[in-house]
């Protein structure tokens, strides 16, 4: 019987293939009584696959760390390795098999649900998925104590018919095991835009459908599936015909990406001689060769974070430097720019557990987070400006300072960077001169520009949270996700304003958050005046066509009418139609 299920689309493409069904361990588990006598050999049973499964976890580490791995998965691993170790989980397992006599699986079960109802309460939405990361954890160590290893199978599949991986979620240790097998698709039933299967699907080009709710109950092994992970729609046993549509739709989208590679040297230039600077973001040292792979005119947004996350001690100064000039060296003379630690909220780094930004609050997004952070731990802020401007000696590096909104947050920032300057001299390090810019990323910064365009060199527009800020919106809240709208009116205003402003100032000015990479939205930008883009390196191609393309004198007259629009359902009508 064919029926169709939808989820959130996470990484697009068409995916057709059979279904390969991933058990869920912890709807497996017996409750048992223990004789008193067992209970010392339970405790030691559990123990053993403790060490099992971190053995595992750390087999899995070196395997995320060879060629073709995606980047991601290290930083994963290492997560998980940190909550296997954490005594809040292991403890608690010991304490009830002493106390209600209980077997290992069954206590692994409660206390991972008593740790999770902890997640439950965060505000954060990001931070309520990481739930997930326990839930997973607690998986592994319960197939250990089954003796249930989590292997996908090797599996015949025809030339045109890949693996559909369906599975109530996926942990890092399942997706290190895509890269050897024919994997067309994911299909999960939890999961949101920043999960591990969302990230690890867009870094391998994977389509992807994720938060189904119900659909790994309602398909069987070998169930003949559609991913579309454009559309966010999973088809279960199609008919001829809509099989027959789907082949083709998938062919003809691997044929245009095929064809995308030949821009890659070609120039990113509009049909009426209008240069676009095409730019990468990039989140760890190891994702600047591919933004050379794919042509990027230089990094427009270098995250920090990773440095700082999944460890229990800071990175010192060295270790950041070098991770900095890396990149910088592997971009060559192309320009690098490098975003200050934007701690806080939705990410949680252990080794800053104790300081005043990842101390709890009511709301994190709105707390003290990113520049506001670094500028109540300004040692910690004088360490990572020091190793940046190191790295400017080794090629063409920028400072983007995130979260600004108030000229004083403008003034110390530059303060700070003044005596990291002058903290190099005195200890004879080298470093060259670097542009300072500021994100755009809060509805007050976009109305007040005047001090972001009197004291800093470039701009910077994050869309993901000026929207979200903007409209009260956490897109990764499944309940309002459908609120989350790129083209409503306030959200475009404050987009166009910044532009408009910054260029009349002449001064650049970029936009870096999902906009930027998404192709439908290249011609609604380019229309606003936008002539530098910044995306995850695999839509840059894709944007670069549209931009081949397109007349942006003629786009300014066409986009100028759609912004005098008030709803979001004419203007998304009008913009399919630039």
């Amino acid at each position: 019987m064919t029926f169709s299920l939808h989820g959130q689309a996470v990484s697009g493409g068409i995916a057709i293939g059979r279904a390969h069904l991933v058990s869920h361990a912890i709807l497996e588990v017996a409750q048992y009584q223990l004789r008193e006598r067992d209970v010392a050999g339970e405790l030691v049973r559990f123990d053993k696959a403790v060490t099992t499964a971190r053995a595992e976890l750390d087999a899995l580490r070196s395997e995320a760390s060879v060629p073709g791995a995606p980047a991601e998965l290290s930083a994963f691993v290492d997560l998980h390795a940190m909550i296997l170790a954490d005594p809040a989980l292991t403890d608690g397992v010991r304490d009830l098999i002493r106390e209600r006599r209980c077997n290992a699986a069954w206590a692994m079960v409660q206390q991972m649900q008593q740790v999770v109802d902890q997640f439950d309460e965060f505000e954060d939405a990001y931070l309520r998925e990481r739930k997930q990361d326990i839930v997973q954890v607690a998986e592994r160590v319960l197939r250990v104590l089954q003796g249930k290893p989590r292997k996908l199978a090797k599996r015949k599949t025809t030339t045109d018919d890949d693996l559909i991986v369906v599975a109530n979620d996926l942990s890092p240790a399942d997706t290190i095991q895509f890269k050897s097998l024919k994997i067309g698709g994911f299909v999960t039933d939890l999961g949101g835009t920043t999960s591990h299967t969302a990230i690890v699907a867009r870094s391998l080009a994977i389509p992807a459908v994720v938060g189904m709710l119900h659909a790994r109950p309602l398909i069987q092994d070998e169930d003949l599936l559609i991913v579309d992970g454009t559309r966010g729609v999973l088809i279960v046993d199609p008919d001829s015909g809509v099989l027959a549509e789907y082949r083709l739709r998938k062919t003809e989208l691997e044929l245009d990406r095929s064809k995308l590679k030949r821009l890659v040297t070609g120039r990113s230039r509009t049909l009426d001689g209008e240069d676009v600077e095409l730019h990468a973001n990039i989140e760890l040292p190891e994702d600047a060769e591919r933004a050379t792979e794919v042509g990027a005119d230089g990094v427009g947004l270098f995250r920090t974070e990773f440095l700082f996350m999944n460890r229990d001690e800071l990175p010192d100064e060295d270790e950041q430097f070098e991770a900095y000039r890396s990149v910088v060296k592997t971009l060559g003379d192309k320009l690098v720019t490098i975003r200050t630690l934007d701690i806080g909220a939705e990410k949680e780094a252990r080794a800053l557990r104790n300081r005043a930004g990842n101390r709890s609050a009511p709301n994190p997004a709105l707390g003290l987070r990113a520049i506001r952070f670094c500028l109540v731990e300004p040692q910690l802020f004088l360490v990572q400006l020091r190793a940046i401007l190191r790295a400017s000696h080794y090629g063409r590096v920028r400072l983007l300072i995130p979260m600004l909104a108030h000229a004083h947050e403008i003034e110390q920032t530059l303060a700070l960077i003044e005596l990291a300057r002058m903290q190099l001299r005195e200890s004879r390090q080298k470093f060259s001169a670097v542009e300072v810019g500021g994100m755009i990323e809060i509805p007050a910064a976009a109305l007040s520009l005047g001090p972001f365009l009197r004291r800093l060199d470039f701009l910077s527009i994050g869309t993901n949270d000026l929207i979200q800020y903007t409209l009260a919106i956490d897109r990764t809240d499944g309940s309002v996700a459908h609120l989350y709208d790129p083209l409503h009116p306030a959200v475009l205003k404050l987009i166009g304003q910044t532009i408009q402003s910054a260029q009349r100032a002449g001064m650049p000015v970029a936009v870096c958050g999902e906009m930027a990479g998404d192709p439908k939205l290249t011609k609604l930008l380019l229309g606003m005046g936008l002539r530098q883009f910044s995306m995850h390196p695999t839509q840059l191609l894709e944007v670069k066509q549209q931009v081949m393309m397109a007349d942006a004198a003629q786009l300014a007259v066409r986009v100028a009418r759609i912004l005098k629009l008030d709803e979001s359902e004419k203007i998304s009508e009008q913009v399919d139609k630039l």
